[in-house]
């Protein structure tokens, strides 16, 4: 497992989506709303439509109206069955990260990713679907949940549309 991680931190990281919107107005200046083929009020009929949660927030510091939409945040915790054999274990990481993968490219998960210790806490993933429901029942269809190796406590979370890590 130890030697997976850094592969998989990598490729975890890979796995990050940055959605971008273009300006609706002069004074929406941020880089990544500049690049989008996708207007803003376009963007925020869409969202609504499709059930998620969202609101505008005015950066006090510059002025500009920044696209706030409520995604869920999955902890990945050690669960009560963690005594399967090395080759059992090394299985489910590996549909783990299948599983992660598929969320990723069916656009449920926008970025996953373990934690650098041993603690309780393994890892995350930030859901991009619109209910708690939803995020839910994704998070558990994970191998490594379904096994008991894992157990997923999830949050609703805030965050600018389009922003992406730096």
């Amino acid at each position: 497992m130890k030697t997976n991680l850094p592969t998989m931190a990598l490729l975890l990281t890979l796995i990050s989506c940055n959605v971008t919107v273009e300006k609706e107005q002069p004074s929406t200046l941020t880089p990544e709303t500049q690049k989008s083929e996708i207007p803003v009020a376009a963007l925020k009929a869409r969202l609504q439509n499709e059930g998620y949660q969202i609101f505008d927030y005015v950066d006090q510091k510059t002025g500009d109206t920044i696209l706030m939409q409520q995604y869920f945040m999955a902890f990945l915790k050690a669960g009560p069955r963690r005594s399967q054999s090395k080759q059992e274990a090394d299985s489910l990481q590996t549909l783990h990260l299948e599983h992660l993968g598929r969320m990723y490219e069916e656009g449920y998960a926008d970025i996953s990713g373990p934690f650098g210790d041993d603690g309780d806490i393994r890892g995350i993933t930030i859901y991009n679907v619109p209910t708690f429901e939803m995020a839910d029942s994704l998070a558990n269809m994970d191998p490594m949940v379904k096994s008991g190796r894992w157990v997923i406590e999830i949050h609703p979370w805030w965050a600018a549309k389009g922003f992406g890590l730096r």
